[in-house]
């Protein structure tokens, strides 16, 4: 494998498509025996980060050294970039000049892009480099995904349960994997009573648009996400995705970069990990450990009071998320 690859994806990729796209990147990294991986989070264009005398914005200023540094001990730096697609015209110049420079050095490089990347820095990483491209996924490919997950996990599945898997998430594998990492809680065996008793009406994806809503301070979309949930499932089991989310939040907020903070979380790399680790900023903190003891008695109430009050005590703690996850807590 050459030094410099390019992981291209769908222009409108989605959750399960990134997942795919940073595993690719993960084991082109690990195939071509980078030691320490630096990496870029190019910013959407027009979201505010204003350019240096370089032309160059913040973050994407960090990929000229790292393409410049090798190791003095002959070992393979890594450098991952994620939205190569967002660069600006100016900055695609100066790393395609950088990109041709660092080929076949000690320098393991991969862009990854969510459709096509500006010139000239496209075809400089097309001619230097290689590319793995990755489809968008349908849901004969998720069925293929979810089988390699499976097996990765050594875990067992019953035929009808691969069947309501793909029929609730679809080809989200993103979905998928999280359905499972919830699943193998439960037991190495996956029946289909089990995604029966678990899934009733996809209750995951409520929980992530109410921690979006959450996120974007939205108390009106947030309560009715609450109470979508509450249709079909347990206050605890939205209790218990908070408090996972928070502890996400609190080491991305921790972590000086992406590799630790996915090494401290314990979760595979992918889109999960990727969107906490991009929010890492949004919130203060001290907000993280008010939301923390907000949740401990949320916890508590829930297990003490009578069931009457759960609804109400979720209501009030949806309405303080909103105001320290959302940043608008004054």
């Amino acid at each position: 494998m050459k030094t410099i690859v390019t992981i291209s994806g769908p222009a409108d990729a989605g959750p399960g498509e990134r997942e795919v796209m940073l595993s690719r990147a993960h084991s082109a990294l690990e195939q071509l025996g980078a030691d320490s991986v630096t990496r870029i989070d190019v910013p959407g264009k027009g979201t505010g980060e204003e350019s240096a005398e370089s032309g160059l914005r913040p973050p994407v200023q960090l990929i000229v050294p790292a393409l410049q540094s090798g190791s003095l001990f002959g070992d393979v730096s890594g450098l991952l970039v994620v939205d190569a697609q967002s660069l600006l015209k100016a900055e695609a110049e100066v790393i395609a000049e950088l990109v041709k420079l660092a080929a076949d050095g000690p320098i393991a490089a991969v862009f990854v892009a969510a459709g096509a990347i500006p010139a000239p820095l496209g075809a400089t990483l097309k001619k230097v480099g290689e590319t793995v491209t990755v489809k968008r996924i349908s849901e004969r490919g998720a069925t293929q995904w979810l089988a390699d997950a499976v097996r990765e996990r050594r875990l067992q599945i019953d035929a009808d349960a691969v069947t309501l898997l793909i029929q609730r998430f679809g080809s989200d594998v993103a979905a998928l994997g999280q359905a499972l990492d919830q699943l193998v809680m439960e037991g190495s065996h996956i029946r289909a009573e089990m995604v029966r008793d678990r899934f009733k009406s996809r209750p995951d994806e409520p929980m992530w648009h109410y921690t979006d809503a959450v996120t974007a301070g939205d108390q009106g979309e947030a309560l009715r996400r609450l109470a979508d949930f509450l249709e079909y499932g347990h206050p605890l089991q939205l209790l218990g995705f908070l408090q996972n989310d928070l502890r996400r939040r609190s080491l991305a907020a921790a972590s000086p970069d992406y590799e630790t903070f996915a090494d401290r979380a314990g979760g595979s790399r992918g889109w999960a990990l990727e969107k906490v680790w991009r929010q890492r900023t949004h919130t203060k903190a001290s907000d993280l450990r008010l939301a923390l003891g907000a949740l401990a008695r949320a916890d508590l109430q829930m297990k003490t009071a009578p069931e009457a009050t759960h609804r109400v005590t979720m209501e009030r703690l949806t309405v303080a998320l909103c105001h320290w996850y959302g940043g608008r807590r004054r």
